[in-house]
Formats: C-alpha cells, sequence, structure tokens
C-alpha cells in the first residue's frame, strides 16, 4: 500500500511516498530556513506564501523520485494539525484537493504523533542512501517527542492507543535552544548553531539550575532560559535591565561555547532524567526519540548510556519536519479503514495528542 504524505505545518514544504507504513520510496522537503533566519525565527505570513508557491512541484518532485504515477497512489494523508494556521491550509487544500480529483481516500494526521513514526522506516528505495533502523520499534513503547514547538513524553501501547505521561509546562526545549542561541548571538535555527558551539565548550563551566517540577514527567525550560540569560549579564558585568539582544557583542568565543555547552548539557539532562524515570516505572519493551531535538548527538550519547534497552536512531533528516513521517502513520490509519470526506477536513493549529483523529 503506498501512501502520499503531505508536510506543511511550519516552515517546510514537504511530500513522500510510503509504502506499508515502513518502505521509503521518496522524501522531499523545500525548506525556508534561509528566509526566516534574516527575521530569526518563522514569520507565519511569509512561510505560508512560501508554502502556495512550491506545494504542487514538491508533489510532484515526489511521485517522479519514486518513480509513480497517481494510478500507483493508494491514499493520501496530510497534516492537519497543530501548526501554524496559515501553513496548515495550504497543505490541507492542496489534499483535499488531489483527494477529489484523483479518487483518493483521504487521512488526516497530527503532526507530533507522525514524528515518532519516523522511527517505523526501515526501508528505503535504491538511491535515498539513508541509515536507517534495523527494525521496527515494538509495543509497549516510550516515545520522547522533542522539538520547537513540544517536548512530551508518550507511553504508546499500539498504534493509535497512547497516553501522554508528561509535557512541558512551559517553553518547549527546542524554542529554549533557539531563546538561548538568541542570547548567545548564535544564527536561528538555535539547536544545531548551539550543538556546534558547544563543542569547544566546557558543559560543567557555568551552575545553571534543573527545574523542580509536581509532575513526575513534566518538563519546565523558561526558567533555565532565564538562569542562561541572568548568568551572561554577570558574566559581562551589566545589570538585569540590560538589553539581552546587546549582550552577545560582549561575549568572546570561549565564553559563548562555554555557555552553549552548559546550557545544553542541562536541557539534555532534563529531558534524560524524565525519560529514565518514565521507563523505570512502565518497563516499555521499546524507546524512540523523534522531533527536530532528536538530532541532537548529546540527547542520543545521554540516552544510550541512561536507558538499559537498545535504542535506534531515525536519521537526522527524518527527525527534523517531512512527509515521510506523515506518509508512514498515514499507513497505520488507511489499516482503520476510516478515511475522511475531503469536504470534512479543517485544520486544527492547537490540537494536542490528548486527542487524535482514531478516538
Amino acid at each position: 500500500m503506498k501512501i502520499l504524505g503531505i508536510e506543511t505545518s511550519c516552515d517546510e514544504t514537504a511530500a513522500a511516498i510510503v509504502e506499508d507504513g515502513h518502505r521509503l520510496l521518496s522524501n522531499v522537503v523545500n525548506s525556508q530556513i534561509d528566509i526566516h533566519a534574516l527575521y530569526g525565527g518563522v514569520v507565519p505570513e511569509v512561510a505560508a506564501r512560501s508554502h502556495i508557491e512550491v506545494i504542487h512541484p514538491v508533489i510532484h518532485q515526489a511521485l517522479t523520485e519514486a518513480h509513480l504515477t497517481w494510478n500507483d497512489i493508494d491514499a493520501i494523508a496530510v497534516t492537519y494539525a497543530p501548526g501554524l494556521i496559515g501553513s496548515l491550509l495550504v497543505g490541507t487544500l492542496a489534499a483535499r484537493t488531489l483527494a477529489t480529483l484523483k479518487h483518493k481516500p483521504l487521512y488526516p494526521i497530527h503532526h507530533v504523533e507522525a514524528h515518532v513514526y519516523a522511527n517505523f522506516i526501515t526501508e528505503q528505495s535504491k538511491g535515498i542512501n539513508l541509515t536507517l533502523p534495523s527494525k521496527q520499534p515494538t509495543f509497549p513503547m516510550l516515545a520522547l517527542i522533542v522539538s520547537g514547538g513540544h517536548s512530551q513524553l508518550v507511553l504508546f501501547k499500539d498504534h493509535g492507543d497512547y497516553v501522554l505521561l508528561g509535557q512541558t509546562q512551559d517553553d518547549a526545549v527546542g524554542e529554549a535552544f533557539d531563546k538561548v542561541a538568541k542570547i548567545l548571538g548564535l544564527p536561528y535555527p538555535g539547536g544545531p548553531s548551539i550543538a556546534k558551539v558547544a563543542l569547544a565548550g566546557d558543559p560543567y563551566a557555568y551552575v545553571l539550575p534543573k527545574a523542580k517540577m509536581t509532575g513526575a514527567y513534566d518538563f519546565s525550560f523558561s526558567g533555565l532560559k532565564t538562569a542562561v540569560l541572568r548568568a551572561v549579564q554577570r558574566e559581562v558585568g551589566v545589570d538585569t535591565s540590560f538589553p539581552s539582544r546587546k549582550l552577545a557583542a560582549r561575549l568572546n568565543d570561549t565564553q559563548k561555547a562555554n555557555f552553549a555547552a552548559s546550557f545544553q548539557r542541562i536541557a539534555i539532562e532534563t529531558l534524560v532524567d524524565k525519560a529514565e524515570a518514565a521507563f523505570k516505572d512502565h518497563t516499555p519493551a521499546s524507546v524512540v526519540i523523534a522531533g527536530g531535538v532528536a538530532a541532537n548527538q548529546e540527547l542520543r550519547c545521554q540516552l544510550t548510556d541512561r536507558i538499559p534497552v537498545a535504542i535506534e536512531y531515525a536519521p537526522i533528516s527524518l527527525c527534523t519536519d517531512n512527509a515521510a513521517m506523515i506518509a508512514a502513520l498515514g499507513y497505520f490509519y488507511a489499516q482503520k479503514n476510516q478515511p475522511i470526506s475531503p469536504n470534512e477536513l479543517e485544520v486544527n493549529p492547537s490540537l494536542s495528542m490528548t486527542k487524535t483523529a482514531w478516538a
């Protein structure tokens, strides 16, 4: 069964084709990072207009690279939640139109849930050349989902059957990376920038706090972000009224590297502490990480060291926003045989993982 996936939840226009939920036939992503880097973050109106310009060429390219025609496609899966409303509307309108014109079943996909399914892609067509997991995860499965907008621990009992164990109570970890990067004068996106600079830094150079939460599996990163700001202000000898945007000019490269390394260590330890606690309490058969921050090598190293089961990691290109994960999850939706009418599909920009289309 070949599923065409479409993803436009934020600033990546993506289309991919996945066969039987595990074999990647094509994966096309048109990135807007260079555009939004000029503004230090994603501008919703700019993102939506860029999606409009490239959505159909991206879908056509996905079909071409898979050497398929529309006659070969069995269904369409599209992100409908959560995300930027303008971006979601572009992708869902394209999917609704194509589902109607090509007479294909249509499945709405929750973007955050789909991130987990990048770990279910274990085979690929000749010429793609990704380093994929050797086998699909088994249930029960503990998923640490970490990105610019989400930080969650989810226990999956089966496909579509999961429990949200904990989540961030303020900033997502990826958002904290972006904000600390701005303080240090590092380019957007903050996650890769901090990880790169941190390689030259001392992760114990500065003492930074871990948030103490009431919920055993909940996260908080706003206090850590503020602690970095205050530490930088002390380091350069200014008071708290000094503008954060001017701090980077007073830091040398060594200081920036040390702050980046110290922040990254505490942020990642916070995630792994909670994941380790959840693993001990629920003893899942497998553990996966998902979302853009899943590309962070420090996170992968700490999890490998502290979680007593073998963890296979999805390739970095499938951790960031892509349509392969949408198509992979779409296959399992299709097994339920509950497509939605194209006329009934509506976007839901703020839908949490506590509610799904399968509910």
